[in-house]
Protein backbone atom coordinates (compact mmCIF):
# COMPACT_ATOMS: atom_id res chain seq x y z
CA UNK A 1 0.00 0.00 0.00
CA UNK A 2 1.19 3.27 -0.94
CA UNK A 3 -0.22 6.31 0.95
CA UNK A 4 -0.05 10.03 -0.50
CA UNK A 5 -0.11 13.02 2.16
CA UNK A 6 -1.21 15.99 0.73
CA UNK A 7 -1.31 19.68 2.40
CA UNK A 8 -3.26 21.75 0.00
CA UNK A 9 -2.63 25.01 -0.98
CA UNK A 10 -4.36 27.73 1.12
CA UNK A 11 -5.07 30.15 -1.50
CA UNK A 12 -5.01 30.72 -5.20
CA UNK A 13 -4.35 34.64 -4.88
CA UNK A 14 -2.16 36.62 -3.72
CA UNK A 15 -4.41 37.89 -0.78
CA UNK A 16 -2.51 35.92 1.63
CA UNK A 17 1.30 35.90 2.94
CA UNK A 18 2.79 32.98 0.82
CA UNK A 19 6.60 33.36 1.06
CA UNK A 20 5.83 34.94 3.91
CA UNK A 21 5.16 32.29 6.70
CA UNK A 22 5.24 29.13 5.08
CA UNK A 23 4.45 26.41 7.64
CA UNK A 24 6.05 22.88 7.67
CA UNK A 25 4.01 20.18 7.22
CA UNK A 26 4.93 18.65 10.38
CA UNK A 27 1.26 16.93 10.98
CA UNK A 28 2.20 15.02 7.73
CA UNK A 29 5.76 14.44 8.55
CA UNK A 30 4.91 13.01 11.93
CA UNK A 31 2.14 10.92 9.95
CA UNK A 32 4.79 9.55 7.48
CA UNK A 33 7.40 8.29 10.09
CA UNK A 34 4.38 6.59 12.13
CA UNK A 35 3.56 4.83 8.72
CA UNK A 36 7.14 3.90 8.05
CA UNK A 37 7.32 2.19 11.45
CA UNK A 38 4.35 0.17 10.59
CA UNK A 39 5.81 -0.54 7.01
CA UNK A 40 3.55 1.35 4.74
CA UNK A 41 5.62 3.48 2.45
CA UNK A 42 4.10 7.31 2.12
CA UNK A 43 5.32 10.17 0.28
CA UNK A 44 4.38 13.65 1.18
CA UNK A 45 2.70 16.28 -1.33
CA UNK A 46 2.91 20.21 -0.22
CA UNK A 47 0.68 22.52 -1.96
CA UNK A 48 2.46 25.40 -0.72
CA UNK A 49 4.77 24.74 -3.64
CA UNK A 50 4.26 22.15 -5.72
CA UNK A 51 0.77 23.40 -7.12
CA UNK A 52 0.23 20.38 -9.49
CA UNK A 53 -1.82 17.75 -7.35
CA UNK A 54 -2.76 16.00 -10.37
CA UNK A 55 0.99 15.31 -11.50
CA UNK A 56 1.77 14.03 -7.65
CA UNK A 57 -1.44 11.55 -7.42
CA UNK A 58 -0.83 10.12 -11.01
CA UNK A 59 3.09 10.09 -10.89
CA UNK A 60 2.83 8.54 -7.43
CA UNK A 61 -0.07 5.91 -8.35
CA UNK A 62 -1.25 5.60 -4.37
CA UNK A 63 -3.57 3.22 -2.90
CA UNK A 64 -4.76 6.00 -0.43
CA UNK A 65 -5.00 9.65 -0.01
CA UNK A 66 -4.87 11.26 2.99
CA UNK A 67 -5.70 15.16 3.27
CA UNK A 68 -5.37 17.73 6.20
CA UNK A 69 -5.94 21.07 6.59
CA UNK A 70 -7.93 24.39 7.71
CA UNK A 71 -11.21 25.49 7.16
CA UNK A 72 -9.85 28.03 4.33
CA UNK A 73 -8.40 24.88 2.45
CA UNK A 74 -12.32 23.07 2.75
CA UNK A 75 -12.66 23.63 -0.99
CA UNK A 76 -9.36 22.45 -2.05
CA UNK A 77 -9.49 19.39 -0.33
CA UNK A 78 -12.88 18.37 -1.31
CA UNK A 79 -11.77 19.12 -5.17
CA UNK A 80 -8.71 16.59 -4.97
CA UNK A 81 -10.84 13.92 -2.88
CA UNK A 82 -13.30 14.35 -6.07
CA UNK A 83 -10.05 14.13 -8.57
CA UNK A 84 -9.05 10.59 -6.77
CA UNK A 85 -12.41 9.46 -6.91
CA UNK A 86 -13.35 10.31 -10.91
CA UNK A 87 -9.42 8.96 -11.40
CA UNK A 88 -10.33 5.97 -9.80
CA UNK A 89 -13.48 5.58 -11.71
CA UNK A 90 -16.22 5.88 -8.45
CA UNK A 91 -18.67 8.42 -7.75
CA UNK A 92 -17.87 11.04 -11.04
CA UNK A 93 -21.31 11.48 -11.83
CA UNK A 94 -22.82 11.72 -8.66
CA UNK A 95 -19.97 14.03 -7.16
CA UNK A 96 -20.26 16.17 -10.31
CA UNK A 97 -24.04 16.20 -10.03
CA UNK A 98 -23.91 16.86 -6.13
CA UNK A 99 -21.53 19.96 -6.62
CA UNK A 100 -24.26 21.76 -8.99
CA UNK A 101 -26.41 21.17 -6.95
CA UNK A 102 -24.36 22.58 -3.97
CA UNK A 103 -23.45 25.66 -6.01
CA UNK A 104 -27.43 26.36 -6.71
CA UNK A 105 -28.12 26.05 -3.13
CA UNK A 106 -26.61 29.17 -1.93
CA UNK A 107 -26.56 31.13 0.73
CA UNK A 108 -30.03 30.49 2.18
CA UNK A 109 -30.17 26.97 1.71
CA UNK A 110 -26.70 26.78 3.99
CA UNK A 111 -28.50 28.97 6.58
CA UNK A 112 -31.89 26.61 6.71
CA UNK A 113 -29.31 23.44 6.78
CA UNK A 114 -27.97 25.71 10.00
CA UNK A 115 -31.09 26.37 11.78
CA UNK A 116 -32.35 23.30 11.28
CA UNK A 117 -29.17 21.70 13.31
CA UNK A 118 -29.83 24.22 15.69
CA UNK A 119 -33.22 23.36 16.10
CA UNK A 120 -32.63 19.18 15.64
CA UNK A 121 -29.10 18.30 17.22
CA UNK A 122 -30.18 14.52 15.38
CA UNK A 123 -29.32 16.51 12.31
CA UNK A 124 -25.56 16.86 11.74
CA UNK A 125 -25.32 17.44 7.69
CA UNK A 126 -24.03 21.09 6.91
CA UNK A 127 -23.46 21.72 3.07
CA UNK A 128 -21.65 25.02 2.50
CA UNK A 129 -21.17 25.40 -1.24
CA UNK A 130 -17.88 27.50 -2.25
CA UNK A 131 -17.21 29.13 -4.89
CA UNK A 132 -14.39 26.76 -5.84
CA UNK A 133 -16.77 24.61 -8.24
CA UNK A 134 -15.43 26.32 -11.06
CA UNK A 135 -12.17 25.49 -10.46
CA UNK A 136 -12.84 21.91 -10.12
CA UNK A 137 -10.76 19.22 -12.28
CA UNK A 138 -13.57 17.49 -13.42
CA UNK A 139 -13.20 19.00 -16.40
CA UNK A 140 -12.65 18.47 -20.24
CA UNK A 141 -8.96 16.83 -19.41
CA UNK A 142 -10.54 14.19 -17.42
CA UNK A 143 -12.01 11.34 -20.18
CA UNK A 144 -13.82 8.43 -18.59
CA UNK A 145 -14.17 6.40 -21.71
CA UNK A 146 -11.09 4.19 -21.99
CA UNK A 147 -13.51 0.96 -21.51
CA UNK A 148 -11.84 0.64 -17.90
CA UNK A 149 -9.49 2.52 -17.81
CA UNK A 150 -9.16 6.60 -17.03
CA UNK A 151 -6.96 8.53 -19.19
CA UNK A 152 -5.74 12.11 -17.58
CA UNK A 153 -4.33 14.77 -20.15
CA UNK A 154 -3.45 11.27 -22.40
CA UNK A 155 -2.17 9.49 -19.76
CA UNK A 156 -3.80 6.20 -19.01
CA UNK A 157 -4.18 4.63 -15.48
CA UNK A 158 -5.79 1.54 -14.04
CA UNK A 159 -8.96 2.49 -12.68
CA UNK A 160 -9.10 1.11 -8.93
CA UNK A 161 -10.86 2.31 -6.03
CA UNK A 162 -9.19 4.82 -4.40
CA UNK A 163 -9.20 5.43 -0.41
CA UNK A 164 -9.49 9.36 0.58
CA UNK A 165 -9.16 10.17 3.82
CA UNK A 166 -9.42 13.49 5.67
CA UNK A 167 -7.89 14.58 8.68
CA UNK A 168 -6.66 17.50 10.28
CA UNK A 169 -7.69 20.55 12.52
CA UNK A 170 -10.93 21.29 10.43
CA UNK A 171 -12.47 18.07 10.37
CA UNK A 172 -11.73 17.35 13.98
CA UNK A 173 -13.80 20.44 14.50
CA UNK A 174 -16.22 20.04 11.86
CA UNK A 175 -16.39 16.36 10.64
CA UNK A 176 -20.10 16.80 9.28
CA UNK A 177 -18.75 19.42 6.66
CA UNK A 178 -16.73 16.27 4.59
CA UNK A 179 -19.82 13.97 4.58
CA UNK A 180 -19.30 13.57 1.22
CA UNK A 181 -19.83 10.70 -1.57
CA UNK A 182 -16.06 10.63 -3.06
CA UNK A 183 -14.98 10.93 0.97
CA UNK A 184 -14.36 7.88 2.36
CA UNK A 185 -13.10 8.09 6.19
CA UNK A 186 -12.89 11.17 8.64
CA UNK A 187 -10.42 11.22 10.94
CA UNK A 188 -11.49 13.54 14.07
CA UNK A 189 -8.31 12.73 16.21
CA UNK A 190 -5.02 12.93 16.72
CA UNK A 191 -3.95 9.39 17.12
CA UNK A 192 -2.03 8.61 14.08
CA UNK A 193 -3.09 4.99 14.78
CA UNK A 194 -6.68 6.27 12.96
CA UNK A 195 -5.38 6.46 9.38
CA UNK A 196 -2.86 3.31 9.85
CA UNK A 197 -5.68 1.27 11.02
CA UNK A 198 -7.32 2.47 7.69
CA UNK A 199 -4.77 1.34 5.41
CA UNK A 200 -4.19 -2.05 7.10
CA UNK A 201 -7.80 -3.03 7.27
CA UNK A 202 -8.94 -2.82 10.25
CA UNK A 203 -12.15 -2.83 11.45
CA UNK A 204 -13.53 0.99 11.63
CA UNK A 205 -15.96 0.04 14.80
CA UNK A 206 -12.33 -0.66 16.33
CA UNK A 207 -10.84 2.64 15.48
CA UNK A 208 -11.89 5.55 17.99
CA UNK A 209 -12.52 9.25 16.23
CA UNK A 210 -12.83 7.93 13.06
CA UNK A 211 -16.16 8.06 10.76
CA UNK A 212 -17.32 6.00 7.38
CA UNK A 213 -19.85 5.75 5.00
CA UNK A 214 -22.23 2.79 5.11
CA UNK A 215 -23.12 3.37 1.29
CA UNK A 216 -24.38 -0.69 0.93
CA UNK A 217 -28.11 -0.48 1.04
CA UNK A 218 -27.84 -4.42 2.49
CA UNK A 219 -25.45 -2.43 5.12
CA UNK A 220 -27.82 0.43 5.68
CA UNK A 221 -30.87 -2.04 6.38
CA UNK A 222 -29.09 -4.19 8.63
CA UNK A 223 -28.03 -1.08 10.93
CA UNK A 224 -31.39 -0.32 11.01
CA UNK A 225 -32.49 -4.07 11.82
CA UNK A 226 -30.07 -3.79 14.64
CA UNK A 227 -31.19 -0.57 16.29
CA UNK A 228 -35.06 -2.21 15.58
CA UNK A 229 -35.59 0.43 13.10
CA UNK A 230 -34.12 3.62 14.99
CA UNK A 231 -33.08 5.76 11.73
CA UNK A 232 -29.19 6.49 11.32
CA UNK A 233 -28.97 9.81 12.44
CA UNK A 234 -29.94 8.01 16.25
CA UNK A 235 -27.65 5.08 15.93
CA UNK A 236 -25.25 5.29 19.27
CA UNK A 237 -26.90 7.06 21.42
CA UNK A 238 -25.39 4.41 24.20
CA UNK A 239 -22.72 3.24 22.38
CA UNK A 240 -20.71 6.22 21.51
CA UNK A 241 -21.22 6.36 18.09
CA UNK A 242 -23.49 7.93 15.64
CA UNK A 243 -24.13 7.75 12.24
CA UNK A 244 -26.63 9.43 10.06
CA UNK A 245 -28.58 9.27 6.78
CA UNK A 246 -28.44 11.18 3.29
CA UNK A 247 -31.69 11.10 2.04
CA UNK A 248 -30.63 11.91 -1.25
CA UNK A 249 -28.86 8.63 -1.63
CA UNK A 250 -29.56 6.64 1.52
CA UNK A 251 -25.89 6.62 2.77
CA UNK A 252 -24.95 6.22 6.12
CA UNK A 253 -22.20 7.86 7.85
CA UNK A 254 -21.12 6.43 11.31
CA UNK A 255 -19.37 7.86 13.75
CA UNK A 256 -16.51 6.58 16.20
CA UNK A 257 -16.49 8.81 19.73
CA UNK A 258 -13.15 10.78 20.13
CA UNK A 259 -10.97 9.98 22.68
CA UNK A 260 -7.96 12.23 23.59
CA UNK A 261 -4.42 11.46 22.63
CA UNK A 262 -0.86 11.21 24.63
CA UNK A 263 1.41 13.21 22.56
CA UNK A 264 3.92 11.67 24.11
CA UNK A 265 3.15 8.24 21.81
CA UNK A 266 3.68 10.55 18.42
CA UNK A 267 6.82 9.82 16.67
CA UNK A 268 9.18 12.37 15.86
CA UNK A 269 8.43 13.94 12.52
CA UNK A 270 10.09 12.97 9.18
CA UNK A 271 12.28 15.65 8.08
CA UNK A 272 13.42 14.67 4.64
CA UNK A 273 10.28 16.50 3.10
CA UNK A 274 11.81 19.95 5.26
CA UNK A 275 15.11 19.34 3.80
CA UNK A 276 13.41 18.59 0.60
CA UNK A 277 12.06 22.52 0.20
CA UNK A 278 14.53 23.75 2.52
CA UNK A 279 14.59 27.43 3.04
CA UNK A 280 11.13 27.79 1.39
CA UNK A 281 9.44 27.52 4.55
CA UNK A 282 9.80 30.30 6.69
CA UNK A 283 8.56 33.01 9.26
CA UNK A 284 9.22 36.53 8.33
CA UNK A 285 12.84 36.81 7.90
CA UNK A 286 13.54 33.56 9.55
CA UNK A 287 14.28 31.04 6.82
CA UNK A 288 14.30 28.02 6.67
CA UNK A 289 12.61 27.04 10.09
CA UNK A 290 11.65 24.28 11.43
CA UNK A 291 8.32 23.52 13.46
CA UNK A 292 7.95 21.41 16.43
CA UNK A 293 4.97 20.94 18.55
CA UNK A 294 5.44 19.85 22.29
CA UNK A 295 1.55 19.95 23.34
CA UNK A 296 -2.03 19.59 21.95
CA UNK A 297 -4.85 21.42 23.04
CA UNK A 298 -4.71 25.12 25.30
CA UNK A 299 -5.23 25.26 28.57
CA UNK A 300 -7.47 28.78 28.63
CA UNK A 301 -11.41 29.22 26.83
CA UNK A 302 -10.94 32.58 25.09
CA UNK A 303 -14.43 32.83 23.89
CA UNK A 304 -13.11 33.18 20.40
CA UNK A 305 -11.23 30.87 19.69
CA UNK A 306 -11.50 26.90 19.48
CA UNK A 307 -8.19 25.59 20.08
CA UNK A 308 -9.20 24.46 23.76
CA UNK A 309 -11.90 22.16 21.99
CA UNK A 310 -9.15 20.45 20.57
CA UNK A 311 -8.17 16.87 21.33
CA UNK A 312 -11.32 16.45 23.47
CA UNK A 313 -10.15 19.39 25.18
CA UNK A 314 -7.32 17.85 26.87
CA UNK A 315 -4.53 19.50 27.46
CA UNK A 316 -1.66 16.85 26.91
CA UNK A 317 2.43 17.85 26.83
CA UNK A 318 5.29 16.02 25.65
CA UNK A 319 8.59 15.36 28.41
CA UNK A 320 10.75 18.37 28.21
CA UNK A 321 13.59 16.09 27.52
CA UNK A 322 12.02 14.53 24.34
CA UNK A 323 11.49 17.97 23.33
CA UNK A 324 15.14 19.06 23.46
CA UNK A 325 16.36 15.30 22.04
CA UNK A 326 14.23 16.27 18.78
CA UNK A 327 15.36 19.71 18.85
CA UNK A 328 18.85 19.13 18.97
CA UNK A 329 19.17 16.41 16.11
CA UNK A 330 16.83 19.22 13.54
CA UNK A 331 20.10 20.45 11.20
CA UNK A 332 17.90 23.92 11.31
CA UNK A 333 18.88 27.10 13.32
CA UNK A 334 15.28 28.12 13.50
CA UNK A 335 13.06 26.45 15.63
CA UNK A 336 9.27 27.44 15.31
CA UNK A 337 7.03 26.03 18.51
CA UNK A 338 3.56 25.80 17.30
CA UNK A 339 2.16 24.81 20.28
CA UNK A 340 -1.61 27.10 20.87
CA UNK A 341 0.74 28.41 23.88
CA UNK A 342 3.97 27.33 24.92
CA UNK A 343 4.49 29.50 27.86
CA UNK A 344 2.48 27.50 30.45
CA UNK A 345 4.16 25.51 32.94
CA UNK A 346 7.22 27.73 34.22
CA UNK A 347 8.87 24.70 35.72
CA UNK A 348 8.49 22.71 32.30
CA UNK A 349 10.28 26.09 30.39
CA UNK A 350 13.01 25.91 33.29
CA UNK A 351 13.62 23.07 32.83
CA UNK A 352 13.58 23.20 28.73
CA UNK A 353 15.85 26.50 29.40
CA UNK A 354 18.07 24.35 31.75
CA UNK A 355 18.63 21.19 29.10
CA UNK A 356 19.37 23.91 26.27
CA UNK A 357 21.75 25.17 28.27
CA UNK A 358 23.51 22.47 28.98
CA UNK A 359 23.99 21.15 25.68
CA UNK A 360 24.96 24.27 24.01
CA UNK A 361 22.54 23.88 21.62
CA UNK A 362 22.58 27.76 19.63
CA UNK A 363 19.41 28.22 17.65
CA UNK A 364 16.75 30.85 17.09
CA UNK A 365 12.78 30.36 18.41
CA UNK A 366 9.71 31.24 17.74
CA UNK A 367 6.96 30.44 19.80
CA UNK A 368 3.06 31.31 20.90
CA UNK A 369 2.92 32.97 24.43
CA UNK A 370 0.45 34.68 26.62
CA UNK A 371 0.54 38.39 28.02
CA UNK A 372 -0.18 37.92 31.42
CA UNK A 373 2.73 35.11 32.16
CA UNK A 374 5.42 37.02 30.12
CA UNK A 375 4.29 39.93 32.98
CA UNK A 376 4.17 37.92 35.36
CA UNK A 377 7.59 36.24 35.07
CA UNK A 378 9.80 38.29 33.30
CA UNK A 379 13.22 36.59 34.77
CA UNK A 380 12.03 33.33 32.77
CA UNK A 381 11.63 35.21 29.59
CA UNK A 382 14.87 36.57 30.12
CA UNK A 383 16.35 33.14 30.16
CA UNK A 384 14.30 32.32 26.85
CA UNK A 385 16.28 35.32 25.46
CA UNK A 386 19.45 34.20 26.64
CA UNK A 387 19.01 31.10 24.88
CA UNK A 388 17.48 32.14 21.71
CA UNK A 389 13.97 33.13 21.68
CA UNK A 390 13.13 35.64 19.01
CA UNK A 391 9.75 36.18 18.57
CA UNK A 392 7.02 35.46 20.76
CA UNK A 393 3.28 36.03 19.19
CA UNK A 394 1.34 37.68 21.67
CA UNK A 395 -2.56 37.51 21.52
CA UNK A 396 -3.27 41.19 23.21
CA UNK A 397 -6.76 41.06 20.79
CA UNK A 398 -8.32 44.64 22.16
CA UNK A 399 -7.10 47.89 23.60
CA UNK A 400 -10.51 48.14 25.30
CA UNK A 401 -10.42 45.94 28.67
CA UNK A 402 -14.47 46.06 27.96
CA UNK A 403 -13.53 44.17 25.15
CA UNK A 404 -11.01 41.58 26.57
CA UNK A 405 -13.72 40.83 29.45
CA UNK A 406 -16.14 39.82 27.01
CA UNK A 407 -13.99 37.20 25.41
CA UNK A 408 -13.14 35.73 28.67
CA UNK A 409 -9.63 36.70 28.14
CA UNK A 410 -8.53 36.76 31.90
CA UNK A 411 -6.46 39.34 31.05
CA UNK A 412 -6.51 43.26 30.69
CA UNK A 413 -4.99 46.23 28.78
CA UNK A 414 -2.41 47.44 31.39
CA UNK A 415 -0.81 43.26 31.12
CA UNK A 416 -0.70 43.72 27.93
CA UNK A 417 1.37 46.63 27.64
CA UNK A 418 4.04 45.53 30.62
CA UNK A 419 4.25 41.69 28.74
CA UNK A 420 5.31 44.58 25.55
CA UNK A 421 7.82 46.05 27.64
CA UNK A 422 9.00 42.86 29.10
CA UNK A 423 10.02 41.32 25.80
CA UNK A 424 11.61 44.89 24.22
CA UNK A 425 13.30 45.12 27.54
CA UNK A 426 14.90 41.54 27.00
CA UNK A 427 15.51 41.62 23.29
CA UNK A 428 12.53 39.51 22.24
CA UNK A 429 10.80 40.69 19.00
CA UNK A 430 6.58 40.17 20.59
CA UNK A 431 3.99 40.24 17.15
CA UNK A 432 0.98 41.69 18.73
CA UNK A 433 -1.87 39.93 17.48
CA UNK A 434 -5.28 41.75 17.48
CA UNK A 435 -8.63 41.57 16.61
CA UNK A 436 -10.91 44.10 14.58
CA UNK A 437 -14.76 43.35 15.78
CA UNK A 438 -17.68 43.54 13.48
CA UNK A 439 -18.88 46.19 15.32
CA UNK A 440 -15.61 48.94 14.43
CA UNK A 441 -16.07 52.40 13.76
CA UNK A 442 -13.99 54.24 12.27
CA UNK A 443 -12.85 55.80 14.85
CA UNK A 444 -11.81 52.33 16.51
CA UNK A 445 -9.81 51.58 13.33
CA UNK A 446 -7.93 54.79 14.05
CA UNK A 447 -7.42 53.97 17.76
CA UNK A 448 -5.69 50.72 17.17
CA UNK A 449 -3.29 52.25 15.01
CA UNK A 450 -2.96 55.24 17.44
CA UNK A 451 -2.10 52.89 20.29
CA UNK A 452 0.28 51.03 18.18
CA UNK A 453 2.35 53.94 17.14
CA UNK A 454 2.05 55.30 20.94
CA UNK A 455 3.20 51.95 22.25
CA UNK A 456 6.21 51.41 19.49
CA UNK A 457 4.97 48.31 18.91
CA UNK A 458 6.86 46.89 15.77
CA UNK A 459 5.61 43.35 14.66
CA UNK A 460 1.47 43.18 14.39
CA UNK A 461 -1.08 41.40 12.67
CA UNK A 462 -4.28 41.91 12.54
CA UNK A 463 -7.24 39.75 12.29
CA UNK A 464 -11.08 40.79 11.11
CA UNK A 465 -13.71 38.90 13.48
CA UNK A 466 -14.40 35.80 11.94
CA UNK A 467 -16.61 33.56 13.96
CA UNK A 468 -15.61 29.86 14.07
CA UNK A 469 -18.26 27.42 12.17
CA UNK A 470 -17.38 24.88 16.05
CA UNK A 471 -18.36 27.01 18.03
CA UNK A 472 -21.84 27.69 19.87
CA UNK A 473 -22.00 31.39 19.20
CA UNK A 474 -21.73 30.84 15.27
CA UNK A 475 -25.55 30.66 15.96
CA UNK A 476 -25.63 34.23 16.53
CA UNK A 477 -23.87 35.38 13.57
CA UNK A 478 -25.68 33.08 10.68
CA UNK A 479 -28.17 35.36 9.77
CA UNK A 480 -25.82 38.01 9.37
CA UNK A 481 -23.83 35.67 6.82
CA UNK A 482 -22.83 37.44 3.84
CA UNK A 483 -20.62 34.48 2.73
CA UNK A 484 -20.63 30.61 2.51
CA UNK A 485 -17.08 30.08 1.15
CA UNK A 486 -15.14 28.64 3.37
CA UNK A 487 -12.35 29.73 1.72
CA UNK A 488 -12.97 33.00 2.90
CA UNK A 489 -12.49 31.84 6.71
CA UNK A 490 -9.35 33.16 6.79
CA UNK A 491 -9.01 36.28 9.20
CA UNK A 492 -8.69 38.32 5.75
CA UNK A 493 -12.18 38.18 5.02
CA UNK A 494 -15.27 39.66 6.91
CA UNK A 495 -17.86 36.75 6.54
CA UNK A 496 -20.52 38.46 8.50
CA UNK A 497 -21.89 41.99 8.20
CA UNK A 498 -20.48 44.76 10.07
CA UNK A 499 -22.81 46.19 12.85
CA UNK A 500 -21.87 50.11 12.14
CA UNK A 501 -20.77 50.55 8.77
CA UNK A 502 -20.96 48.57 5.27
CA UNK A 503 -19.11 45.83 3.97
CA UNK A 504 -17.49 47.76 1.61
CA UNK A 505 -16.96 50.64 4.52
CA UNK A 506 -15.65 48.04 6.81
CA UNK A 507 -12.88 46.46 3.92
CA UNK A 508 -12.06 50.48 3.53
CA UNK A 509 -10.73 51.20 7.25
CA UNK A 510 -9.46 47.73 7.63
CA UNK A 511 -7.20 48.31 4.36
CA UNK A 512 -6.29 51.50 5.23
CA UNK A 513 -5.16 50.18 8.70
CA UNK A 514 -2.88 47.94 6.79
CA UNK A 515 -1.87 50.26 4.52
CA UNK A 516 -0.52 52.34 7.83
CA UNK A 517 1.06 49.47 9.56
CA UNK A 518 3.00 48.57 6.30
CA UNK A 519 4.25 52.04 6.00
CA UNK A 520 5.59 52.62 9.10
CA UNK A 521 7.37 49.28 9.53
CA UNK A 522 8.77 50.02 5.92
CA UNK A 523 10.34 52.83 7.56
CA UNK A 524 11.09 51.17 10.67
CA UNK A 525 13.06 48.21 8.47
CA UNK A 526 11.31 46.29 10.22
CA UNK A 527 10.68 43.50 6.94
CA UNK A 528 13.31 44.39 4.68
CA UNK A 529 12.68 41.17 3.25
CA UNK A 530 9.56 41.81 2.14
CA UNK A 531 8.77 43.12 -1.35
CA UNK A 532 6.53 45.75 0.54
CA UNK A 533 5.34 48.04 -2.68
CA UNK A 534 3.72 44.53 -3.95
CA UNK A 535 1.50 44.09 -0.76
CA UNK A 536 0.96 47.83 -0.80
CA UNK A 537 -0.47 47.31 -3.87
CA UNK A 538 -2.09 44.77 -3.17
CA UNK A 539 -4.27 46.40 -0.09
CA UNK A 540 -4.80 49.85 -2.09
CA UNK A 541 -6.40 47.63 -4.80
CA UNK A 542 -8.58 45.73 -2.60
CA UNK A 543 -9.57 49.77 -1.07
CA UNK A 544 -12.01 49.29 -3.44
CA UNK A 545 -12.44 45.81 -5.15
CA UNK A 546 -13.95 44.14 -1.56
CA UNK A 547 -17.34 44.25 -0.34
CA UNK A 548 -18.89 45.96 -2.92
Amino acid sequence: MKVLLANPETSRSFYDFAGIIDDEPYELECLQAHLAGKGIESQIWDGQFDKDFRKAFLDYNPDAVYFCGRTRQENFIKEYCKFCKECSGADSDDSEEEGQQAGKAGKKGFIRQFVRKLKDPKYTEIKMPGDSEKQSFADNSLNMGNGGNTSVNGRVTARRQVITIVGGIHAQNCPERFREDYIDYIVSTFDPEAVSGIIEGKDPEEIAGLSWKVSDKIAVAKLGSETNGTSCSQIGANDGTRGQTDSNNGTCWRSNAKVPYDIRNMPWADRSNFYKYGAKYCYLELRPIAVIRTAYSCPYSCAFCYRNRLNCHRYTARDIEDVVNEIESIDCENIYIVDDDFLVNIHRLERFIELIKQRNIRKKYVCFGRADFIAKYPHVIKKLAQIGFYYILTGLEYIENRRLNDTDKRNDVNTNVRALRTCREFGIKMMGMFITDLDFTAHDFSNLYKWIRHFDLRHVAISIYTPEMCLENFADYVDRLITTDPAEWDYLHVVAKPEKMSVRKYYFHYHILLIKLFLRAQRQGVYDFMDYKAFIRSFLKNLFSFGG
